[in-house]
């Protein structure tokens, strides 16, 4: 006869230093679900390998993908954002902005400054959707309008990146203003023959849909973004319509004619390069000196 030996309890592992360690090595794709090793996602610039779901990156990574090493200039990093409306909700405005300098170790939703892309000399702006949601107040206005000051004088593309909740609600009536602002200077950018690139990332929405997003020479997104002004649920409700599949994706928009490009990450550098290309090679065809 075979005799069974009841087992003991069965040991809990309790998590540790090395499991907790192990467990941050990991992160879980939210498009198809599967479990990716940071260190192999990190050599894919951050894109799900199995779904080409694009992770999100701050504004440093995108400074580090696009620009040429070493390259970056900041400017206007002393403008620090103020608590006008003296601004209250759960929280106080301005321990909002205490967690999000802390949190992204910037001091706005947007960096400012030169660099060069494969050579190319350009003014460029990113976002960063880590603070506070990437929305636009005062100092995101000011700073886009005085970097396209700056390209407008030296003769410079310009090149911004979007990724945004849309205009800063602490800010209120002030926030919205900066749509109108740096819409204008961008339209006397432009008036002077200046290029202006407009990138669009996961998510672009609200004012900043409304205002400078749109309003690139070339308009380039990245796969799958959402890119619109209202929330399709907020769109269905007023409108009482079903919306059709993929609404408010960089595909969709493509396909209508609203975006001239979708470029994969992998390649969006030598894309923005080859575009400068053309351009200060179309400068220096009519006789305008290019770009030391």
């Amino acid at each position: 006869m075979i005799s069974f030996k009841k087992n003991n309890t069965p040991k809990i592992v309790k998590p540790g230093p090395n499991l907790e360690a192990e467990a941050r090595d990991w992160t879980k794709c939210p498009g198809c679900r599967a479990l990716l090793y940071n260190k192999h996602l990190s050599e894919n610039y951050q894109i799900c390998p199995k779904c080409n779901h694009h992770f999100r990156l701050n504004s440093r990574e995108w400074l580090r993908l696009l620009s040429d090493e070493g390259s970056f200039c900041p400017l206007f990093e002393e403008f620090e954002a103020e608590d006008i409306l003296e601004f209250t909700d759960n929280e106080t405005y301005v321990e909002r902005i205490k967690k999000a300098c802390k949190k992204t170790n910037a001091n706005e939703a947007i960096q400012t400054g030169t660099c060069t892309i494969e050579g190319h000399k350009i003014a460029i702006g990113v976002m960063n959707f880590h603070f506070i949601g990437g929305s636009m107040g005062v100092v995101v206005g000011e700073k886009i309008v005085r970097l396209t000051t700056l390209a407008t004088e030296q003769k410079l593309p310009l090149l911004i990146l979007s990724a945004s909740g849309g205009a800063r609600m602490q800010e209120g009536m002030f926030s919205l203003l900066q749509m109108a602002r740096t819409a204008g200077a961008i339209g006397r950018f432009q008036k002077e023959n200046g290029l202006y690139l407009s990138l669009l990332t996961h998510p672009t929405t609200g004012g900043v849909s409304a205002s400078y997003a749109f309003l690139g020479d070339v308009i380039i997104a990245e796969p799958q973004a959402l890119i619109g002004f209202a929330g399709a649920r907020v769109i269905e409700q007023t409108t009482r319509q079903k919306l059709p599949p993929r609404f408010q994706t960089a595909e969709f928009l493509v396909e209508h004619g609203q975006i001239d490009k979708i470029v994969e990450r992998k390649v969006m550098k030598k894309v923005i390069a080859r575009i400068l290309s053309f351009y200060q090679e179309g400068w220096s065809s009519h006789g305008v000196k290019k770009n030391e």
